[in-house]
């Protein structure tokens, strides 16, 4: 008889114990890592005693044990900032160590807006050195909220249900028609739950109708409620804003006389910033020129500790939709009083800046002035005087000015060509709307010379405005954007390998060296996704009292002055600037300067939050538009690799979706991270980033945004149409915006 070959089975004994509790486990899991059997989980049970008894690990059999001063793999934590890099960070909300708990760094998530300062989530953890990596499982603030925004759907066989807009809901909820409260069949609502269950569904009842889901108008209301923004001004804010009243001259600096004009977007919503430029007639300084870049003086009217200063820090910023905008301040100011409208009086800060003729910045100063707007053009309307074709009827004044400050464009070129800030080139969708609402195109918008120079001059004002507050040594608030990670360089030098292109994992990174490899790729197959990928190797641009510097355009010191009508942050920077130079009232105050940290963190998160509003919002009307066009065919480019698909870019609209891996045909795929691609196991058929493709519009859900796509040649499958009230599509592709913004 043959003897038994013993159990491969590690030594059971505290050090093994101990090795196996990295990241925290109950006796369960143990036993079930152990392979352990029988008079095995006993002595195992004995083991985890005396270690407990000796301190060495604490908890409970059924809750886990953790090593001291360790947190288990599945944890409560609470988001309670931003660091200098962008990453959010979080602490536990249970912590028995005796020292402080360690740094978590919370994951961005997948699906919905990024969590709030003082969110709570339930988080995986996985340890890192001394800090702790986190990524959601659930959001407890988001599923304990007493509102919830869903759409109403009425059938005979199941009564009414509401399906909710949230993403990561995969359940429905019942109504009696009692709770309806006027609210029809497919109109968008928020409900509050209600004791007691409906066949077998939680209840809720209808506290507000939104709109109606045959109302294109609702596209857009369907990401601001799920993202939480502020739509509706509380009344002391309302009534601060109708009691504000035009300014005087007196006690500023008298611009009306200068030909200053605004060039914005043809549907702009409000006006914050124009220019002037003329020859500097200081005979040192022949051929430089004197730049002006003045700002609407929104300090004048939102003082420090006012309503309309609360309500404009808590919304952080104005978010913009396709068919809307959500200001961070009432229409009174926006659009009005702080808005620098044509040929009206209006307050302002200027950046008066004096150039050579090489375009290097000799001198600023910062004055608190009244000016008159000579014209309100478009960028169109701008370039086509650049170009030497203004529209008729053009002021002959205007002409000279707009000849004037495309001179001084042409010198500052020249030292922006030397500084090489980062070059990317990443064509913005445009969701153009008819005038039922409904989106009429979608189309990539024009990038004009015009729009360069105007961004040109607003990043030097900005570089003034923080060179002159950090030498005055006055607290303001930075706009800082971090060098690259050496984690997401490795990634890129990965990808780079695939393309046979060389990139030093070691070397010290400048925006050239990206620059370099953006501009060997041009004109290649490959010039649209090299952009992506060196997008997403980036970090993200925060706001922070401490300087690091802006990676991205290459610079030292970087400040938010240009846009204060739609950004708290150059609020705050206007009146440091005030107080720094004794401008008159409304300068920052003491209790500013010492919560800049927390102002920095919040407006952070809103603006973050703005933007992922604004792109579902694009998402869902890109997929109400391509509702019509399921079943069609379009060529398309791959523009992200993950385990569950490929994420693909049309050619012509823009519009991006998925491809499940699923639909890829019956290979098994694996996902190899370092290619960046998906490899048949048994073909090593390989789709990679950058791919050109053929594909079919199987699926468009208005409701989530996303878009499901097979491959052209792939076998005909029954298109589910975005009617239906769920969809297991993941709507969002891979980040986009790491430093940009309008105007920067």
């Amino acid at each position: 008889m043959k003897n038994k070959s013993p159990r491969n089975t590690p030594a059971l004994d505290k050090a093994r114990v101990l090795e196996l509790l990295a990241g925290g486990a109950n006796k369960r899991d143990l036993a079930k890592k152990l392979s352990l059997k029988g008079s095995d989980r006993i002595l195992l049970k004995r083991i985890l005693k005396e270690l407990q008894a000796d301190g060495a690990i604490e908890g409970s059999p059924k809750r886990g044990f953790t090593k001291p001063g360790e947190l288990p793999e599945v944890c409560l934590i609470e988001v309670t900032g931003i660091d200098a890099d962008g990453e959010t960070l979080a602490k536990p909300l249970e912590w028995g160590g005796s020292d402080a708990p360690p740094l978590i760094y919370l994951m961005p998530p997948k699906e919905g807006g990024a969590p709030m300062i003082g969110d709570r989530v339930l988080a995986r953890m996985s340890k890192h050195g001394e800090s702790y990596e986190a990524r959601i499982i659930r959001r407890l603030e988001r599923e304990t909220q007493t509102r919830l925004i869903g759409v109403l759907r009425d059938a005979p066989s199941t009564g009414w249900r509401l399906v909710p807009i949230n993403k990561k809901e995969r359940t429905e909820y019942a109504l009696d028609k009692a709770d309806l409260g006027g609210a029809k069949h497919n109109e968008l609502v928020a409900a509050e739950p209600r004791s007691g269950r409906i066949a077998g569904f939680s209840r809720v009842k209808v506290v507000e109708r939104i709109g109606s889901m045959d109302s294109p108008k609702t596209i857009s209301l369907i990401a601001i409620h799920d993202h939480g923004i502020p739509t509706e001004f509380p009344t002391a804010v309302i009534d601060e804003a109708k009691a504000a009243q035009p300014i005087t001259p007196q006690g500023r600096t008298d611009l009306r006389a200068v030909p200053l004009v605004t060039i914005d977007p043809p549907d702009a919503r409000d006006h914050d910033d124009a220019v002037w430029a003329g020859l500097d007639d200081d005979p040192s300084n022949s051929g430089g020129h004197i730049v002006l870049v003045a700002i609407a003086d929104v300090a004048h009217y939102v003082t420090p500790g006012s309503a309309l200063d609360k309500e404009a820090l808590k919304r952080g910023n104005s978010a913009y939709f396709p068919d809307r905008v959500v200001p961070m301040l009432p229409e009174e100011l926006s659009a009005d009083l702080c808005s620098l409208r044509e040929g009206v009086d209006r307050p302002c800060l200027v950046a008066r800046m004096v150039f050579d003729r090489s375009g290097h910045k000799k001198s600023h100063t910062f004055l608190r002035a009244v000016m008159r707007s000579a014209a309100k053009l478009t960028y169109a309307q701008a370039q086509a005087a650049f170009d030497g074709n203004p529209h008729a009827g053009m002021d002959s004044i205007v002409k000279k000015t707009l000849a004037d400050v495309w001179e001084a464009y042409q010198s500052l070129c020249v030292a922006r060509g030397k500084r090489d800030p980062l070059n990317l080139d990443l064509p913005e969708r445009r969701v153009i709307l008819g005038a039922d609402g409904k989106v009429a195109s979608i189309a990539y918008r024009d990038r004009l010379e015009s729009m360069k120079l105007i961004e040109e001059f607003m990043v030097l004002a900005n570089v003034a405005a923080a060179e002159a507050l950090e030498k005055a040594r006055t607290p303001l608030i930075y706009r800082v954007h971090d060098t690259p990670s050496k984690e997401k360089l490795f990634a890129f030098s990965d990808f780079l390998r695939t393309l046979n292109i060389t990139f030093a994992k070691g070397q010290v990174v400048q925006p050239g060296v990206f620059n370099r490899i953006l501009s060997g790729a041009k004109g290649t197959p490959h010039e649209a996704v090299m952009n992506d990928v060196v997008l997403r190797s980036q970090a993200q641009a925060i706001y922070d009292p401490a300087n690091i510097g802006h990676f991205g355009l290459n610079l030292a010191k970087y400040a938010h002055f240009t846009s204060p009508i739609r950004r708290y942050a150059d609020l705050i920077v206007h009146r440091a600037l005030i107080k720094a130079f004794d401008l008159g009232e409304g300068g920052l105050t003491e209790r500013e300067m010492s919560g800049m940290a927390s102002i920095a963190e919040h407006i952070t998160i809103t603006e973050r939050r703005a933007m992922a509003a604004e792109r579902d919002s694009t998402d869902r009307y890109v997929a109400a538009f391509m509702e019509d066009r399921i079943g069609q065919s379009f060529d398309a480019r791959v523009t992200g690799v993950t385990r569950f698909g490929l994420f693909v870019r049309l050619a012509d609209l823009g519009a991006e979706g998925l491809i499940p891996i699923r639909s890829l045909g019956a290979d098994y795929f694996n996902h190899d991270e370092k290619r960046q691609a998906l490899v048949g196991q048994r073909t090593r058929v390989s789709y990679g980033m950058g791919d050109a493709l053929a594909v079919k519009l199987l699926e468009a859900a208005p409701l989530t945004g996303g878009l499901r796509f097979c491959l052209a040649d792939a076998p005909d499958e029954s298109p589910r149409m975005g009617s239906k009230p769920r969809s297991s599509m993941p709507s969002r592709r891979p980040g986009k915006d790491r430093f940009r913004g309008k105007k920067r």
